[in-house]
């Protein structure tokens, strides 16, 4: 009896995702990828950017709306603007880069981060966030990401970005991916949504 209680747990275990999950993106949802040059695409043209690459293989409106050299508390100024306007079903933030690069206050970082997510919420948008690395001898997520994707219970990719950073090869100079690597970041983008129940 208690063989077959235990096999059962391990099962239900093995069913649920670790993944928090999001509504199921309808055919006409728009995403908005907001951020910095990572979301920009610095580095190629414009269709290789994640945005670009990420609309190519979900068929969905992606609206790119990243802007190089920003900081996080350009980014919480223009975020209300964009969802008013665009009206997403899916935000993927990725910010805070320029932050960490110019040694700003993460204290402040983290607070504009939270308030980003916290105003895609309120108007009904649903958060993905992507880890942006420290830089050190050997690059890591930040580690304040996954403590805030961890309190909104949103899904997170902490690996995909520092992963592309440790790579020359998907990499266009010292800082921005090449076109494979953007294409990288939208495949990983895709996985999440998957794992998320966000596409099918």
């Amino acid at each position: 009896m208690k063989q077959n209680i235990l096999l059962i747990l391990i099962l239900l275990t093995g069913c649920s995702s670790s993944v928090p999950q999001l509504p199921l993106l309808a055919p006409d949802s728009v995403i908005l990828a907001f951020g910095d040059s990572l979301t920009y695409g610095s580095g190629v043209g414009e269709d290789d950017s994640y945005p670009a690459v990420l609309e190519q293989l979900t068929g969905l409106n992606v609206v790119n709306a990243g802007i190089p050299g920003e900081e996080t508390p350009q980014g919480l100024n223009r975020l209300p603007q964009l969802l008013a306007e665009y009206k997403p079903a899916l935000l993927i933030l990725i910010h805070g880069g320029n932050d960490i690069l110019r040694k700003r206050d993460l204290n402040k970082t983290v607070e504009n981060l939270k308030a980003m997510i916290k105003i895609a919420k309120q108007h009904g948008t649903s958060v993905i966030l992507l880890g942006v690395p420290k830089f050190g001898l050997l690059l890591s997520t930040a580690e304040f990401y996954p403590q805030i994707a961890q309190e909104f219970k949103i899904p997170f990719d902490g690996e995909t970005i520092p992963d592309i950073e440790s790579d020359n090869a998907l990499k266009s100079d010292a800082i921005h991916p090449n076109a494979a690597g953007y294409r990288i970041m939208a495949e990983a983008v895709v996985t999440l949504l998957k794992e998320s129940g966000a596409i099918k």
